[in-house]
């Protein structure tokens, strides 16, 4: 599918979908609580088979955080990028494990790394760093290192 093609799909599953321009691939965004419902549609429709996520990652803005999601259709080529933009305080977006196994992995890093809460997450724990770092967030702007005087 071409991007306008996939525009008008998309646009049919859901219809206050955002798309921005310019990019190499087709950006979408969407509103957190649409995500669960989309990510099931472009994994199990028959014309998009988006059946692979393979990047998975988060944007701190100072005001909001933005979730980014990248997928891949194996069998028809095409990708596009999922974007949904939350909140600073409490950060929160569902799971998409049941769906792409590999969210998993990711998941669990975007969590360590900037606090996100991947509701219904199997086992949202730490994946990288260890024990006493819990809610530290390090790749968060408000991120303040008193050894290294690391400041973003």
């Amino acid at each position: 599918m071409q991007t306008e093609e996939l525009k008008i799909k998309i646009g049919e599953l859901l219809p206050t979908a955002v798309f921005e321009e310019g990019g190499q691939w087709l950006t979408i965004n969407i509103e957190p609580n649409e995500w669960p419902g989309l990510a099931k549609q472009l994994r199990n429709d028959t014309a998009l088979q988006f059946d692979f996520l393979f990047c998975l990652t988060c944007i701190d803005w100072k005001t909001h955080l933005t979730m980014v999601y990248h997928l891949d259709s194996t069998k028809y080529r095409h990708n596009i990028v999922i974007k949904s933009k939350l909140s600073v305080d409490k950060p929160a977006i569902e799971s998409v494990c049941n769906t792409w196994r590999t969210a998993e992995f990711h998941e669990r890093e975007v969590y360590e790394m900037f606090g996100v809460d991947f509701i219904h997450h199997p086992d949202l724990r730490l994946l990288i760093l260890p024990d006493g770092w819990e809610g530290k967030n390090p790749l968060r702007k408000d991120f303040e290192d008193p050894i290294n005087m690391i400041r973003l």
